[in-house]
C-alpha cells in the first residue's frame, strides 16, 4: 500500500482510498481529496512536513499525518 506521503516531489498519483476516522477523514474530503482524483506533489518541506500538492486545480498544504491517511496508486 503506497500513501501520498511516499510520492516523490514532481510526481502525480491517483487517490485509491482514504483512511482515518470521523472529522479527520471529513476534513480531507472537504479539501477535495476524494477517491479517483489525481494529486500532484509540488513541494516537500526540508523536514518533510508539510507537503504542497495540487488537487483539482488548486494548491494545498498537507501535514505528514494527513498524507499518510491517503492511499494512492502510481506514480
Amino acid at each position: 500500500m503506497a500513501t501520498l506521503r511516499q510520492v516523490p516531489c514532481g510526481k502525480a498519483a491517483k487517490v485509491r482510498k482514504l483512511h482515518g476516522e470521523g472529522p479527520v477523514r471529513r476534513r480531507i474530503m472537504d479539501m477535495g481529496i476524494t477517491k479517483g482524483v489525481d494529486v500532484f506533489v509540488r513541494k516537500v518541506a526540508p523536514l518533510g512536513d508539510p507537503m504542497e500538492v495540487t488537487v483539482r486545480g488548486y494548491e494545498l498544504s498537507l501535514r505528514k499525518a494527513d498524507a499518510e491517511m491517503i492511499e494512492v496508486e502510481g506514480p
